[in-house]
């Protein structure tokens, strides 16, 4: 039974739109030198070139502040789509490998070009996002009863190793350690307008995708029959699903690195408050995950000043005893 609470949604997505706006304020006025939020609003609309200030805030804090809006709905929006699509209540692209795929990928393109644009090295990430979902999907289907909740986990665990391995190996073997560290820690900090501009188009059709596709979504979180049964193309929902997926979880990776839970902690936060319609959870999801990794962002700068904090390692703080609380909970694999 689809449950569809649109009365919450509508003031999730009017609330959660103003929490970003105010975070994004907020983030681009904290930082190793605090700046006056009425500095921030002049650097927007009364912009001076000689003001060092307004520099900052221009050229580092506001593609920081956005970015983090940014990969945090693209996160968000690609674990909602895989736990609708596989109905496993603990799916996102960072359980299922996809973010692992996507950093070998980033590994392979350091190594094996490391003057590639970085329009090419999002495009590795795709590749290895790609060659991640073939992999977790292939291996859990191999069974003779089909691809089960458990089994699509296991197989996530395994590719997820498996490629950590890889890109940990090409590091060492090529000396990147220290590159691909940072990146493996997860975080915003070296956001640029650069970046910004060639994940933007990508990630924004992306998500646009994936809200022509929610109601075949929901359908398929009743039931590949079921889903059948009403009439859907099954298959080609979910390849489409997939390519989103793939597109979300290697921008997002590419530019800031494999921050994992946020694709599995809010979907549920979402499911819970505005139910079961996908029409409604996925621009939920994409707004709810922004405001977490703007927020995050604010916390990392701000937990051990003036040393930044990785993202990752906040959020992994929330999302493990949130894995290991559904892990217990959640014995079937409908959502």
């Amino acid at each position: 039974m689809i449950r569809s609470k649109p009365a919450a949604a509508i003031l999730i997505l009017i609330g959660g739109l103003a929490a970003i706006t105010f975070g994004l304020a907020l983030s681009v006025s904290v930082g190793a030198v605090d700046i006056k939020l009425g500095t921030v609003w002049d650097a927007v609309f009364h912009f001076h070139a000689d003001s060092q200030q307004h520099q900052v805030i221009r050229s580092l804090r506001i593609p920081r502040a956005l970015t983090g809006a940014l990969v945090g709905a693209c996160f968000a929006v690609a674990g909602a789509i895989m736990q609708g699509m596989t109905r496993n209540p603990l799916a996102d692209s960072g359980l299922l490998g996809l973010n692992a795929g996507a950093s070998a990928g980033l590994a392979l393109a350091f190594a094996l070009a490391p003057t590639l644009s970085f329009s090419y090295i999002m495009l590795y990430c795709f590749l290895g996002a790609a060659v991640a979902a073939l992999l977790v999907f292939g291996i859990g289907s191999l069974s003779r009863s089909g691809m089960t909740p458990l089994r699509l986990t296991l197989a996530g665990a395994a590719v997820s190793a498996l490629l950590l391995a890889v890109s940990q190996g090409v590091a060492i073997l090529f000396h990147l350690s220290q590159d691909i560290a940072f990146w493996m820690a997860g975080g915003v900090g070296g956001a640029s307008w650069k970046q910004l501009h060639y994940i933007f188009p990508w990630t924004a059709v992306a998500l646009v995708a994936a809200m022509m596709i929610s109601r075949s979504i929901t359908l398929l979180s009743l039931g590949k029959d079921v889903a059948a049964g009403l009439g859907q193309r099954t298959r080609l929902v979910q390849t489409a699903g997939i390519l989103i997926v793939i597109i979300l979880a290697g921008g997002a990776v590419s530019t800031v690195g494999p921050i994992a839970f946020v694709g599995l902690i809010i979907p549920h936060i979402t499911r819970y408050l505005v139910g079961s319609d996908y029409r409604w959870i996925i621009p939920c999801s994409g707004v709810l995950g922004g405001v977490l990794i703007v927020f995050a962002d604010i916390a990392a700068r701000m937990v051990n000043a003036p040393y930044e904090t990785p993202i990752g390692a906040l959020i992994a703080c929330i999302g493990v005893p949130f894995f290991i609380y559904l892990a217990g909970k959640r014995k079937g694999g409908a959502l």
